[in-house]
């Protein structure tokens, strides 16, 4: 296990990158630290530079500036084979003429375990996999979620390594089998505490399976943090469309003599007690679905008018319309709903104000 830290990392797949032209690089400025047997996840969309990033940390890459230390010692020049870590791709890689279980045996095999002690590891790791049943079968027979467990055995069989790094590992899995290997993932992390990253653009997969998550864009960290705070408190525009569902309502607002923000020159109460500082740019206030309820009696509000409501189950979204912008609400079931014209209310404390895309604090 290990203890990671990217120190100023920046890469580009250019021969003689610009240092001013953010479009030449594909990682900008990357400056994270891991602790040892901690769970991570890398998410963005395609293109953000989130591969970018697991393969500086791997050694399938080096990058153009930056360090990157393994519990303090640097390892930006080593190999993948001197950095002791293993990697998970896409795609399964398997062995397909060998067994199940010689599958599993053979990153212990190749480092000369002695057999006694390769048999019980690779017994143990099955176990925890549900291969136990399939250990003397040819991996070409699995199925892809089958010979994705093998990757994912291969990489946990070894008790010695820094790190594994997941590459969007269940891109291939069929939709109704995620979720258990998923849950598995997550089982797995808490019963051999090796330090995890996890690439992936799934929102559910890296909340769920991560105890931080750090959320990229165009090939710079917006923001990393738990699951809650990322939800409860985005920095940055993109983070609170990026995760939710429904994401993060956004609002065009001004910012008065006094540093209030105003919709249509309604005062709007936000977290930030002086918005001063977002004027001569471009505002918005950000507040989720879930922190906005339609006005009670005596209560302000912005008014709106209920122009859809959509049933998903245990609660409703309703589409709020004021002026031009479209507002989402969610609504739990039993809750009754206005008809018509009506006014919302936003929950101060989750109610941001956002300059440029980042958060007014």
């Amino acid at each position: 296990m290990a203890r990671i830290h990217l120190e100023a990392l920046r890469h580009s797949y250019r021969a003689h990158p610009r240092a001013d032209v953010a479009a030449d690089w594909a990682l900008q400025d990357v400056d994270l630290e891991w602790t040892d047997g901690g769970a991570y996840a890398l998410l963005g969309p395609s293109g953000c530079g989130k591969s970018t990033l697991l393969n500086l940390i791997s050694g399938l890459l080096t990058p153009t500036r930056g360090r990157v230390r393994f519990d303090g010692r640097d390892v930006t020049a080593l190999e993948p084979g001197q950095r002791n870590i293993a990697q998970v791709f896409q795609f399964p890689v398997v062995y397909d003429t060998m067994s199940v279980y010689d599958n599993l045996a053979f990153p212990l095999r190749n480092r000369g375990i002695a057999e006694a002690q390769v048999d019980a590891r690779v017994r143990e790791i099955a176990a925890m996999l549900d291969l136990a049943e399939m250990l003397d079968q040819r991996a070409a027979g699995l199925t892809a979620d089958g010979k994705q467990k093998i990757s994912l055995g291969r990489g946990l069989v070894r008790s010695d390594v820094a790190a594994i790094l997941f590459d969007e590992p269940l891109t291939v899995i069929d939709p109704h089998l995620k979720w258990r290997l998923r849950s598995k993932l997550k089982e797995l992390h808490q019963r051999v505490g090796v330090t995890m990253i996890y690439v992936t653009h799934d929102q559910t997969e890296a909340l769920t399976f991560a105890e931080q998550v750090v959320v990229m864009l165009e090939g710079q960290v917006v923001q990393a943090g738990t699951p809650v705070e990322l939800f409860e408190r985005p920095r940055h525009t993109f983070v609170g469309h990026f995760i939710g569902s429904p994401g993060m309502n956004l609002l065009p607002c001004e910012i008065d003599a006094a540093g209030v923000p105003r919709i249509g020159g309604q005062a709007v109460p936000v977290a930030v007690a002086d918005a001063s500082a977002a004027r001569g740019k471009s505002v918005q206030i950000g507040v989720r679905p879930e922190f906005t309820h339609f006005a009670r009696e005596g209560e302000d509000g912005l008014p709106v008018r209920v122009e859809r409501v959509a049933d998903v189950g245990r609660f409703r979204i309703v589409d709020a319309r004021h002026a031009d912008q479209v507002v989402k609400v969610l609504v739990g079931e039993g809750t009754p709903l206005p008809q018509g014209e009506a006014r919302l209310a936003f929950d101060r404390t989750h109610t941001q104000v956002y300059a440029d895309g980042w958060i007014v604090e």
